[in-house]
């Protein structure tokens, strides 16, 4: 049996199980709620967060805000790939256009150590890719390995009943491994304020090291990289 013909087959197992079924349509809600509230925000031209711009989200943000009409642009996508999602018959178009801004959200995130979202964003990541497996029947034919025809049709299936504990057992445990990852992920964090930052040096050996680290990005506004260095170089209390 070839690839395609065990996809197709594993597809349409888990396409007629009304549990998943439930799952695709939470996830859908979901990833329309997050991206429909920040789309309308640069719709309307206003800024996203009120981060200073001393922090490394808030340099990017305040350069975003001043790119013209790219940063209404962005928010029209959010909004339509939001949209469409919700819709039943666009919902792998939908899938197909969040995708990309959603990843894009998800690295910048990681890359500064935004706590706004550096835990969220892997998660619709994770949902997105959801979708896009849900949907994987529309989709398949732009993969080299498919080998079924465009005009191939399935015979429609009673949704089974049977709940899949193993795979929501999955989802519990990948939800709650990527909270642990991404909380644990940076011993140092340049938080929302200078405040936050330095509260997470306290009781420990480097409140010294770590208030320059603070003073470095919240009042200096140099670079996370930058700010790193220094701190790492800085000797212990």
């Amino acid at each position: 049996m070839s690839i395609s013909s065990k996809l197709d087959q594993f597809h349409a197992q888990v396409k007629h199980n009304r549990s998943l079924w439930y799952f695709s349509i939470f996830n859908r809600i979901a990833l329309a709620a997050g991206f429909l509230p920040s789309g309308f925000v640069k719709i309307n031209g206003e800024r996203f967060t009120a981060l200073s711009n001393n922090h490394p989200m808030g340099h990017y943000l305040e350069a975003l805000f001043h790119t013209g009409y790219y940063y209404p642009f962005i928010g029209v996508m959010q909004m339509l790939a939001a949209i469409l999602i919700l819709i039943p018959r666009t919902v792998t178009l939908g899938a197909l256009i969040y995708f990309p801004i959603i990843l894009n959200i998800c690295i910048l995130s990681l890359a500064v150590r935004f706590e706004g979202s550096h835990i969220t964003a892997p998660l619709m990541v994770l949902a997105n890719l959801y979708l896009l497996c849900w949907n994987y029947d529309k989709i398949k034919y732009i993969f080299p390995f498919n080998t079924t025809s465009l005009d191939a049709t399935q015979k429609q299936k009673k949704l089974s009943k049977k709940f899949p504990t193993v795979f929501f057992a999955g989802v519990v445990a990948t939800v709650v491994l990527a909270v642990l990852i991404f909380l644990k992920v940076y011993d140092v964090m340049p938080r929302n304020t200078i405040a936050e930052c330095k509260q997470q040096f306290e009781g420990s050996n480097r409140t010294r090291a770590g208030n320059d680290f603070c003073e470095c990005i919240h009042t200096h506004g140099q670079p996370l990289d930058q700010c790193l260095a220094t701190y790492e170089k800085a000797p212990d209390d």
